[in-house]
């Protein structure tokens, strides 16, 4: 299921140049050292402060009161007024995802880190919905324990004329070790495999 961008019928892809005609494997490009990059700068104090701050605030939600959290999220994203949006979009950890993304140049499209809820805490952009809890990046991460990796497929993005796959694994607590939220790392598939290339 296409996510964020328009499915291609298969006789575009196999039309449109040598970048479209076989997505790249995310597992091969996306190697422990690359998984080892990211833990470094999610292992940024602001991560795990702002992830238990919220968890501390919300506490455990019901599921009713996360529904209502996501309607509000999906209403503002075509509302003038944009309370809930604006006060995740200006907390300090949006501000440093934002920073890494751009420190990234170009490799990555989309970042956020959510609670133990599966709420966004942070986030780079505007995503779809506030509440991922019901997804893989999130079931298949936060319940697992801290070593916990899920890469989701490759995906063409043609608006962007790139391949791009996601990398979600699980915050923990500095202190404790304890699983506290999750993060989703979107990766620029076709940028990592020119960082890659031999001759790159």
């Amino acid at each position: 299921m296409c996510r964020w961008h328009t499915c291609l019928p298969i006789a575009f892809l196999f039309s449109s140049g040598a970048l479209a005609e076989s997505a790249p494997d995310p597992e091969t490009l996306i190697t422990p050292a690359v998984v080892e990059s990211v833990g470094e700068w999610l292992s940024n104090p602001i991560v795990s402060l702002s992830i238990n701050a919220q968890n501390e605030l919300r506490g455990s939600l019901s599921q009713a009161d996360i529904d209502a959290l996501d309607g509000q999220w999906r209403k503002e994203r075509e509302a003038d007024d944009k309370p809930l949006i604006s006060a995740t979009l200006s907390a300090p950890l949006s501000i440093y995802l934002l920073r890494v993304q751009a420190n990234s140049l170009g490799l990555h499209p989309e970042i956020f880190v959510m609670d133990a809820n599966g709420l966004n805490v942070g986030q780079s952009a505007i995503t779809g919905d506030y509440w991922q809890g019901d997804e893989d990046k999130f079931q298949k991460t936060f319940p697992n324990g801290p070593e916990a990796i899920f890469i989701d497929a490759a995906e063409w993005d043609e608006d962007l004329r790139i391949w791009r796959a996601q990398l979600n694994l699980p915050v923990t607590d500095p202190e404790t070790g304890k699983v506290i939220g999750a993060a989703t790392v979107e990766f620029n598939l076709t940028e990592l495999q020119r960082r890659q290339a031999p001759n790159s």
